[in-house]
């Protein structure tokens, strides 16, 4: 079976995500009240998946209770206010979140591998943002699906990475606190100190794009 292309080819394959070997299908999703909202809870408004991030159940000396609720489009990374009445109910979404390693970039985007099954996805470009940049040959990712199509994936907080062109470094200024952009071999450019040399690996926080340490 081929792999996906655009994301408008990918879309019309839903509800199941068309992979290199198979189809992946989440749980069923349910309706829940608001006497289940919690934090991490996966819910569908508009049509599109959103990750409780804050709820507060609110009684006031009149009126009904109601409940005050954050919640972060899992697409865009919007967040967005709600309040619903006790007792609303929302529907689930199907999500599911799979591990997989990244392979490759060809013409239909990041190709990832099932950690498990050892099925194959390709993700539009599009789809990662920023998240590419930090992308190494068998690093290991969580790919967020929804009904089935990859819509996003999440990084392991630090990686490991070789610089593979900065200035030359100035030998035995570690105290100073100035740095100099570095490009590590993935392609991101991150801002390291002084004393750090071309060829050497380091740590990156991969949630702010920090250096963090030389790793020998």
């Amino acid at each position: 079976m081929g792999s996906a292309g655009s994301v408008a080819d990918l879309d019309r394959l839903a509800p199941s995500a068309m992979l290199r070997g198979r189809f992946f299908r989440g749980p069923i999703p349910m309706a829940v009240d608001t006497s289940q909202f919690k934090n991490g809870l996966k819910v569908e408004i508009d049509g599109d998946p959103y990750n409780m991030i804050f709820f507060q159940h609110v009684k006031p000396g009149k009126g009904g209770a109601f409940v005050r609720t954050k919640l972060k489009n899992l697409r865009t990374g919007r967040v967005i206010e709600r309040t619903y009445r006790s007792g609303e109910r929302l529907d689930e979404a199907d999500v599911q979140d799979r591990r997989m390693s990244y392979l490759y970039q060809d013409s239909s985007g990041l190709v990832f591998m099932d950690s498990e099954s050892y099925d194959q996805m390709s993700i539009p470009l599009e789809r990662v943002g920023e998240a590419k940049d930090y992308l190494k040959e068998n690093l290991e990712v969580d790919v967020l699906l929804y009904k089935g199509n990859a819509i996003n994936i999440e990084l392991p907080a630090f990686i490991e990475a070789v610089i593979s062109k900065t200035e030359p470094g100035i030998k035995g200024d570690t105290a100073s606190g100035s740095t100099k952009p570095a490009t590590i071999e993935t392609g991101a450019v991150v801002q390291v100190p002084l004393f750090v040399k071309e060829g050497e690996k380091i740590r990156v926080d991969t949630r702010t794009g920090q250096y963090v340490e030389r790793v020998k």
